[in-house]
C-alpha cells in the first residue's frame, strides 16, 4: 500500500540566523517585555521571601521562648506581669541591665525564672539548648541545676499567664501573617499583571506573523502552488504559528524568571549554611546530565511530530476536496488505511514524546526529594546539635522543594522552544521562498491598456527544457477575437498564463501594447485582463460577495449590470435572498452552469481590456451555453479576447484561429479558411462533427 508522501524535515537553519529572526518580531513590543520582566523578577523575589518570613516566625516568635527578658522602667516595658516591667526588644550582648526573666520548656510545661543576673540568664538559656534534667518536679515549680552547680527555681506558667508573657511573640506572629499575606495579595497582583502584559505583546506577534505569512503567499508564484501541497502551506498558517504562541506569550520571560529562581535560592541557601548547601546541591550535575539528554532527544521528537502534522494535514485536505472521486470509485475503505498508516506514525511519535516526559518527570520529581531527604537527615541532626534553628531547616526543606521545579519548569520550556524552534524553522522556509516573477524598480506605467498582444518566439517549459511552448509567435491587435485550438498538451493554457505573467518564459518575448511584459508590473497586467476558466472557484459568502472579491471600487449597481449583462441575473433573481443569497465552500449549492455564469459577472465587473476564457463552456448545458453565447457579445465589444475551446462550434466567429501542436503554431486563419487548408484543424471539426452524429 502506498504511503502518504512526508515532507522533508527542514534542517537548515541554524540558531545563529533563527534567534534573531524570532526575537526581532518583539523589538515592536519590547516595553511589554520589560515590564513583564520586571514584574517576573519580582514574583521571583516574593517566593524567595515567603520562607523567610515563615522562619522568622518560627526562630523569632515560636520558638522564641527562650529568648531572655530584661527588667526595665514601666515606660520601657512591653509587659506587665506579676509586678515585672519586662521587655525582649533588646541586644543581650550588648545592652547590660539589673535583673532578667528566663522561659524554660520541659515535658509540655513552660516555666518562669525571675531576678536573675545576667551570668545566671546565659546558664539558663544553655540548660534550654541541651536537654534540661530536672532536680525536683512540683505542681507548681521547676527546679535545675546549670553546669556550674547552681540550681534555680521556677514558677509553673499557665494559658493565662503566656497570653501575657508571650503577648510580644502574639504580636510578631500576627504582623508577619499580615506581611505574609500582603506579599500573596502583590505577588497575585504582579502575576495577574504580567501574564496581562505578556500575552498581549505575545498574541499581538502571533497576529503579525500569521498576517505576515498570509501575505507572502499571495506574492508567490502559480509554480511555487504546483509543487506545495495545500495542507502543507494551511499547517505552516495554523498549527506551526501557534507554536510559536507559547514561546512569546509565556517561555521567553519565564526562562528568566526560572533561571534567576534557580540562582536565588543556590545564594540563599550558601549564606544560610554553606555545608548543608553544598550537600543538598551535590546532584545537580546528575539534573543538568539528565536535562541536557531530555533536550537533544525532545527537539528531534518535536521535529518529527511538526512534519508528520503537516503530511496529516495535507492528506486530509487533498482527500476532503477529492471526496466525490473516492466514493465515486469506492475507495474508502483503502483510504481509510492510508490515513490509518498516517496517524499511526502521528501517533508513535506522540507516544515516543510522552515516554521522553514520563521517564524525565518522575526522574526530576525522585532527584528533588531524594536531596530533600539528606536535607532533613543532616539538617535535624544540626538541628539537635544546636548549630541550626528550625526555622532555617524549613527554609531548607521549603527551598530545596522549589529549587528543582524551575529546574524541571525550565527544561520543559526549553522543549516547548524546541517546538517553537522546529515550526520557526518551517515557517521561515516558507517566508524565503522568492517570488520568480522579479518586476523592475522602475516599472513602465501605460496610461491606458489598449489591448495589443504580441509572442516573439516564445519557448517556455515548467520543468527544465521539457519545452511546453516551442518558438511560439504571433500578434493579437485590439479588439480582435482569437481563438486558440489543439489536441490536450498542445499549451493552450500555457499561453493564457504567460499572458497574465503568473510564469516567466524562457526564451523570447511577450509584448502589452508593445511593451515588453517584464517591464510592467504585474498588477498592472492583471488588472487589465478578465479571466473566465474551465473550473470557477466560489467562495463561501454570498452572491454579491463572490461577484465583488473584496474590490471597493465595485459598487452594487455594477454588480447588478453585470449580472444582467451575461444572463446571470436569470438564476439569481429566483433565489430567496438574490444577490444576498449564501453560498457555501466551492458553490455546491450551485450548478456549474451557475457558477459559471458568476464568474463571467466578476469578469464583466472589473470591466477588463483584455477578455481571456479557458474552456469557459466545457462543463455548460446547452440552454445556459446560449445564454453564455448571447452575452458573449456584449462581452467582446470593444476589447481584446481570447478563447480556448474544444468545441470548435463555439470559436467559429473568432477573427483568427491559432491551431496548435506539440507547442507550435501549425496553422491560423479563420473557421472557413482553415476549413479550406484541409490540415489539422479541418480533422479536429470532422471528427467532432462525426462524434456528435
Amino acid at each position: 500500500m502506498a504511503k502518504i508522501e512526508k515532507e522533508q524535515v527542514i534542517t537548515s537553519y541554524s540558531g545563529k540566523k533563527l534567534y534573531p529572526r524570532l526575537f526581532g518580531y518583539m523589538k515592536p513590543y519590547i516595553k511589554n517585555f520589560v515590564i513583564a520582566l520586571v514584574l517576573v523578577l519580582l514574583v521571583s523575589g516574593f517566593a524567595l521571601l515567603q520562607p523567610m518570613l515563615i522562619a522568622r516566625a518560627m526562630d523569632t516568635y515560636i520558638e522564641g521562648y527562650d529568648l531572655p527578658y530584661a527588667s526595665v522602667s514601666e515606660s520601657e516595658a512591653d509587659i506587665e506581669y506579676e509586678g515585672y516591667h519586662l521587655t525582649k526588644k533588646f541586644d543581650f550582648e550588648n545592652t547590660s541591665y539589673d535583673s532578667y526573666a528566663q522561659m524554660l520548656y520541659d515535658e509540655g510545661h513552660y516555666y518562669l525564672f525571675t531576678d536573675l543576673d545576667r551570668e545566671q540568664s546565659k546558664a539558663l538559656q544553655k540548660l534550654s539548648e541541651d536537654d534540661i534534667v530536672p532536680v525536683s518536679v512540683t505542681d507548681s515549680s521547676l527546679t535545675v541545676r546549670d553546669a556550674n552547680g547552681n540550681t534555680y527555681t521556677g514558677k509553673l506558667l499557665e494559658k493565662d499567664d503566656l497570653k501575657v508573657l508571650r503577648k510580644t511573640d502574639y504580636d510578631g506572629v500576627k504582623l508577619i501573617a499580615i506581611a505574609y499575606a500582603v506579599l500573596l495579595l502583590v505577588n497575585a497582583f504582579c502575576n495577574v499583571s504580567q501574564t496581562l502584559v505578556l500575552h498581549t505583546a505575545g498574541q499581538n506577534i502571533i497576529y503579525n506573523i500569521r498576517n505576515q505569512i498570509f501575505e507572502h503567499i499571495h506574492t508567490l508564484p502559480l509554480r511555487f502552488f504546483d509543487t506545495h501541497p495545500v495542507g502543507q502551506i494551511v499547517t505552516r498558517v495554523t498549527n506551526d504559528v501557534e507554536s510559536l504562541s507559547m514561546m512569546y506569550s509565556n517561555v521567553i520571560v519565564n526562562l528568566v524568571r526560572n533561571s534567576v529562581m534557580i540562582i536565588g535560592y543556590a545564594v540563599v541557601m550558601f549564606a544560610l549554611n554553606a555545608k548543608l548547601a553544598l550537600i543538598s546541591l551535590a546532584i545537580l550535575p546528575f539534573v543538568v546530565f539528565i536535562t541536557a539528554m531530555f533536550t537533544k532527544i525532545s527537539r528531534k521528537t518535536y521535529r518529527m511530530i511538526r512534519t508528520k502534522v503537516s503530511a496529516l494535514n495535507t492528506f486530509l485536505s487533498e482527500h476532503i476536496s477529492g471526496m466525490k472521486l473516492i466514493q465515486i470509485f469506492a475507495r474508502e475503505e483503502a483510504k481509510y488505511n492510508q490515513f490509518a498508516d498516517s496517524t499511526m506514525d502521528l501517533y508513535k511519535s506522540r507516544m515516543r514524546e510522552l515516554m521522553v516526559f514520563a521517564i524525565f518527570r518522575p526522574l526530576i520529581n525522585f532527584t528533588a526529594n531524594f536531596a530533600l531527604a539528606i536535607v532533613l537527615y543532616k539538617g535535624a541532626h544540626s538541628v539537635l546539635e544546636g548549630v541550626l534553628t528550625v526555622g532555617t531547616l524549613y527554609v531548607f526543606t521549603s527551598y530545596i522543594r522549589s529549587f528543582f521545579e524551575p529546574i524541571q519548569e525550565l527544561t520543559e520550556q526549553f522543549s516547548t522552544l524546541q517546538n517553537a524552534f522546529a515550526s520557526a524553522e518551517k515557517i521561515f522556509t516558507l517566508l524565503d521562498e522568492e517570488n520568480t516573477i522579479i518586476e523592475k524598480e522602475d516599472p513602465v506605467v501605460l496610461p491606458e491598456v489598449k489591448g495589443k498582444i504580441e509572442f516573439r518566439h516564445v519557448w517556455f517549459a515548467y520543468d527544465d527544457e521539457e519545452y511546453v511552448l516551442r518558438d511560439v509567435s504571433f500578434v493579437i491587435n485590439p479588439g480582435e477575437k482569437v481563438a486558440f485550438v489543439g489536441a490536450t498538451g498542445a499549451g493552450k493554457s500555457s499561453i493564457l498564463n504567460l499572458i497574465g505573467r503568473y510564469y516567466d518564459i524562457q526564451k523570447g518575448e511577450i509584448l502589452i501594447d508593445d511593451v515588453n511584459i517584464r517591464d510592467l508590473t504585474t498588477e498592472q497586467i492583471r488588472r487589465a485582463i478578465g479571466q473566465v476558466q474551465q473550473d470557477v472557484f466560489i467562495f463561501t459568502g454570498d452572491i454579491k460577495s463572490n461577484i465583488r472579491l473584496l474590490n471597493p471600487d465595485i459598487t452594487d449597481e455594477q454588480i447588478v449590470e453585470s449580472s444582467i449583462a451575461v444572463n446571470a441575473n436569470t438564476f439569481i433573481d429566483r433565489l430567496p435572498e438574490k444577490y444576498d443569497e449564501a453560498v457555501t465552500e466551492r458553490g455546491s449549492t450551485l450548478s456549474a452552469g451557475q457558477r459559471q455564469l458568476l464568474s463571467f459577472a466578476r469578469t464583466l465587473a472589473i470591466d477588463p481590456k483584455i477578455l481571456v476564457m479557458d474552456e469557459a463552456t466545457a462543463n455548460i448545458d446547452t440552454e445556459t451555453e446560449l445564454l453564455i453565447q448571447k452575452a458573449l457579445k456584449t462581452m467582446m465589444e470593444g476589447r481584446t479576447t481570447i478563447m480556448v475551446a474544444h468545441r470548435l462550434s463555439t470559436i467559429q466567429h473568432a477573427d483568427n484561429i491559432l491551431v496548435l501542436h506539440k507547442g507550435k503554431i501549425r496553422e491560423s486563419g479563420t473557421h472557413q479558411q482553415l476549413l479550406a487548408q484541409d490540415g489539422i484543424y479541418k480533422k479536429l471539426y470532422e471528427l467532432q462533427l462525426y462524434s456528435n452524429n
